[in-house]
């Protein structure tokens, strides 16, 4: 009886810990050129709840892990557009993105610049 007791509650102990300790792990769409835009970006997005941020400049995403109990994917794109990038998302504001340096000002879409 004691054992099944001990089991239970080993069990159960193991359950709460991962879920606390559970990151979600998602990709979002960046847009930017270049190495500067890189680190930006990354820090950007940790800034907005990320616990692990790594962009691509190639391919343009942004893989991402956070806490859902702490950040969500909103407010890490709201992060990142506030730095004058525009995501999958969220468009960065003309302001936001002018204070971009130039090799950082890429190419948008016409409906993105309001």
């Amino acid at each position: 009886m004691k054992m099944k007791y001990i089991s239970m509650f080993t069990a159960l102990t193991m359950f709460f810990s991962a879920s606390v300790f559970a990151q979600k792990s998602e990709e979002i769409k960046v847009w930017g050129n270049c190495g500067m835009c890189k680190k930006t970006i990354e820090a950007a997005a940790l800034k907005g709840g990320a616990k692990v941020a790594t962009w691509n400049k190639d391919t343009k995403m942004l893989a991402v892990e956070f806490k859902e109990k702490k950040t969500d994917l909103q407010k890490i794109q709201a992060s990142i557009a506030n730095a004058g990038y525009d995501t999958q998302d969220i468009a960065a504001s003309s302001d936001a993105y002018g204070k971009l340096p130039e090799c950082c000002q890429y190419a948008r879409k016409e409906s993105d610049k309001k």
